[in-house]
């Protein structure tokens, strides 16, 4: 008889865990609702520390109860500037534009407003990295991009919700799909897009650039900007790519790999649970997540609006996991962070050498911070030194100095420093089709 892995017991516990703590959330929040009542004094008249306290507590109970699902995006309008200068607010509308089992594009459509040309503007895709959160981690991304720029993003589907009929998905596929949505949007819009690769996704968007360079393809990127990406992760590498490189590939194999359980609609095909990458990002630095939450209930009592607000929009996020395709997640460990082939320029695409060389006409920008935890200094610019054919005035590479890797795509460091560099490179290295 087979034994089951202890990991699915975990998995099959966790699910289990959802339906049993389902009554103490439902109970934790009818009482702030409770406590919320407008005949129930001092949580919003600032007079009774103790409401304040005690809907801080319910609170605790309910987001440590709570299962925590796919987060919206939650941009429902963005800010354009006309000819003469004025600044609009204008409603935007999220669609999926092209589909694939594994991920949707979004397009967020900004409605006509008079004397704006917004038709005009650059295309923008943000490649959001799959690696265990969803992509609205990059709200902050797409908000500072979109007031200049027709932006398209990949919206990943939890693995654990594509049936197995759909097939595999590995790193070849994510390229080879990456190559499609650049097809897609340039032969659409009539010019080539412009590919912001957050994090993981800078490998497959660097592999895809190259192969469509060399085979000259007249939709291929017109600009490619890298931000913490894992381009060469032996560059001072961080915790967690020395723990990729000190295990062999087969223990990942046993003891991060799970079947899928009935009845998730991806049921019996092999994962990397979302939860696992949770759990090893919260390890690394538990106390700034107990101070976290420490802090929350302080300014929940405290009646602290903003503060409150923006720690849930921040953990709403950290903490929605998806699972990742088991193929996916292997090669990715194997290519990226223990063999270091496109590094070392031994890179196969589906049999076919990757040369980025071929790069002739895709400005290549790279974005890399001082503090970065995931990504260490000089693995992002390392792709630089690959692309040996692309003239300098096609480049940038640039150090952002105090920043983490989170701080590279979303906060006051993206929209105040960051962002205007990568509006102004894509600005000067549009092309049409």
């Amino acid at each position: 008889m087979a034994v089951l892995n202890p990991l699915e017991h975990l998995y099959a516990a966790r699910q289990a865990s959802r339906v049993f703590m389902k009554p103490i959330h439902l109970m934790a929040r009818m009482g702030q609702g409770m406590l919320s009542a407008p005949l129930v004094p001092g949580l919003d008249d600032g007079s009774g520390w103790g409401t304040r306290a005690a809907f801080a507590a319910l609170e605790m109970v309910e987001t440590t109860t709570r299962h925590y699902g796919k987060p919206e995006f939650g941009i429902t309008s963005t800010a354009v500037v006309t000819r003469t200068g004025d600044i609009i607010s204008t409603p935007v509308h999220i669609e999926t534009v092209w589909s694939h089992p594994f991920c949707n594009l979004l397009r967020f459509r900004r409605e006509a407003v008079p004397g704006a040309q917004l038709e005009a503007q650059p295309k923008v895709l943000i490649v959001a990295p799959l690696s265990g959160h969803f992509a609205s981690r990059l709200r902050n991304t797409v908000e500072a991009m979109l007031p200049e720029h027709d932006v398209f993003i990949t919206d990943w589907i939890d693995a654990c919700e594509v049936p197995l009929a759909a097939g595999r998905f590995d790193l070849d596929d994510y390229t080879q799909m990456l190559i499609d949505i650049f097809r897609f949007i340039a032969e659409t819009g009539g010019e080539r897009v412009s590919v912001l690769a957050v994090c993981q996704p800078g490998v497959p968007a660097l592999v895809a650039a190259s192969m469509m360079a060399e085979a000259r393809d007249p939709a291929r990127p017109a600009s490619l900007v890298l931000i913490g990406s894992p381009i060469d992760a032996r560059r001072n590498p961080t915790p967690s790519n020395e723990f990729a490189a000190s295990k062999s590939l087969e223990w990942f194999r046993q003891n991060t790999i799970v079947r899928v359980p009935w009845p998730n609609r991806g049921a019996m095909r092999e994962v990397y649970p979302g939860f696992l990458q949770l759990y090893s990002l919260l390890l690394m630095n538990p106390r700034r997540h107990v101070e976290a939450y420490v802090d929350h209930f302080r300014h929940l009592a405290e009646g602290d609006e903003d503060r409150v607000l923006t720690h849930r929009r921040y953990y709403d996020d950290y903490l929605a996991v998806m699972d990742l395709p088991a193929e996916f997640y292997l090669q990715t460990i194997s290519r990226v962070f223990q063999e270091h082939l496109l590094a070392r320029g031994v890179y196969d695409y589906r049999g076919q050498r990757v040369t980025p060389a071929a790069i002739t006409d895709i400005g290549l920008m790279t974005i890399e911070g001082e503090k970065d935890e995931s990504t260490g200094l000089g693995q992002t610019q390392a792709a630089h030194e690959l692309v040996t054919g692309l003239p300098d005035s096609l480049r940038r590479a640039e150090f952002v100095k105090g920043a983490g890797h989170c701080a590279l795509f979303s906060g006051p460091q993206w929209c105040g420093r960051i962002q205007p560099m990568v509006r102004a490179f894509v600005a000067a290295h549009r092309r049409a089709i």
